[in-house]
C-alpha cells in the first residue's frame, strides 16, 4: 500500500489490535500516513505486512516516558515542520476484581496505562499537534479513547472504570488548556466491543478471588463480560467514529457508541443510582441491606 498523506499524519496508540487497529483501518483508507504503536516486534511487522508503506510503527509501551517522547521524535523527524493531524489515545489495560482485594500496585498499574500513559503521549506529541507555533498547518485534534465505564462503574472492574473516570476529567480539562493553541480534544465513549480479547476472557482471571466473599458470583460475571463482548458493536463502528471525529469541521466534545444507548445510559438515569444499585445487588446474589 502506498505511503499516506503527511498533511493527513496520525499517531494511533495500542494499535496492534481492536479499536486502535480498526482506526489505523480506517485512516490509511482516508489517505493519511499513520504511525501506529505497539509494544512487541511482531505486531510492528504485523502493520507493516497489512498495510505497508501507508503505516511506520512506533515501538513503545505507553507507560515508558523516555520511549514515547523517542517516538514522538521519530515522528517530527518524519513530518519536518508540518503539524501532526490527530493524535489518538487509545492503548489500555482492564485490571478486573473485587476493589478489597486487589493490591494497590495493580491498580497503579492500570492507571499507569490508562491515564498517565495519555498524560506521557499528550505531553510527547502537544508540540507536533500545534503547542510549537512555528509549525507550519492547522493544529491537530486529540481523541481520547474512554469507555462507557467512564461514566458507569460496575463491579469488579473498579480499577478500569476509575481510570476512565479519570480520563474523562483530565480530557474536558486538557481541552479547555489547548484553546489556547487552537488543539481540540475529544471523548469517545464506547461500549462493549468484539476485539479478539474476548477470545482470550474468561480463562480464568477472576479465579484467584475464589475463596473470597465475592467467590459465589465471580464465575457468573465472567461469563457475562465475556457474552457481552462477543457480541458488542464491531471495532470498525469505533474507527470510523475515530475518523470522525478528527475530520469533522465542527464535532461535538463526546461521542457514546453503544449497542443498547436506551439499557446503558437512558434507563440507568432516569432509574437513579439506587434503584441500579438494587438490580445489580439482585443480579449478582448479594444480601438485601439490613
Amino acid at each position: 500500500m502506498a505511503q499516506g498523506s503527511l498533511d493527513r499524519a496520525v499517531v494511533i496508540t495500542g494499535a496492534s489490535t481492536g479499536i486502535g487497529r480498526a482506526a489505523v483501518a480506517k485512516a490509511v483508507r482516508e489517505g493519511a500516513q499513520v504511525f501506529g504503536s505497539v509494544r512487541k516486534q511482531a505486531d510492528a511487522d504485523g502493520l507493516k505486512a497489512e498495510f505497508g508503506e501507508a503505516v511506520t510503527p512506533l515501538i513503545f509501551d505507553v507507560a515508558d516516558e523516555a520511549a514515547v517522547r523517542a517516538g514522538a521524535a521519530q515522528v517530527a523527524a518524519v513530518l519536518g515542520k508540518r503539524r501532526l493531524f490527530g493524535l489518538v489515545n487509545n492503548a489500555g489495560i482492564a485490571v478486573a476484581g473485587p476493589l478489597l482485594h486487589l493490591d494497590t500496585e495493580e491498580i497503579r498499574r492500570q492507571f499507569e496505562i490508562n491515564l498517565f500513559g495519555v498524560h506521557n503521549a499528550t505531553r510527547a506529541f502537544a508540540d507536533l499537534l500545534g503547542a510549537d507555533k512555528e509549525r507550519t498547518g492547522k493544529p491537530g485534534r486529540i481523541v481520547m479513547i474512554s469507555s462507557v465505564g467512564g461514566q458507569n462503574g460496575s463491579p469488579f472492574v473498579g480499577p478500569y472504570a476509575a481510570s476512565k473516570f479519570a480520563l474523562e476529567g483530565y480530557s474536558q480539562s486538557l481541552r479547555r488548556e489547548l484553546m489556547l493553541y487552537g488543539i481540540d480534544v475529544i471523548v469517545v465513549g464506547p461500549g462493549a466491543i468484539a476485539t479478539p480479547i474476548w477470545d482470550k476472557a474468561g480463562e480464568g482471571d477472576l479465579e484467584r478471588f475464589n475463596n473470597t466473599d465475592y467467590g459465589p458470583m465471580l464465575k457468573g460475571v465472567e461469563n457475562y463480560m465475556v457474552s457481552q463482548g462477543k457480541s458488542g458493536l464491531p471495532a470498525s463502528d469505533v474507527g470510523d467514529l475515530v475518523w470522525f471525529c478528527l475530520s469533522d469541521p465542527k464535532p461535538k466534545t463526546r461521542y457514546k457508541i453503544l449497542r443498547r444507548p436506551f439499557m446503558d445510559v437512558t434507563l440507568p438515569r432516569w432509574l437513579g443510582p439506587r434503584a441500579v444499585d438494587g438490580i445489580i445487588a439482585k443480579r449478582l446474589g448479594f444480601p438485601k441491606r439490613p
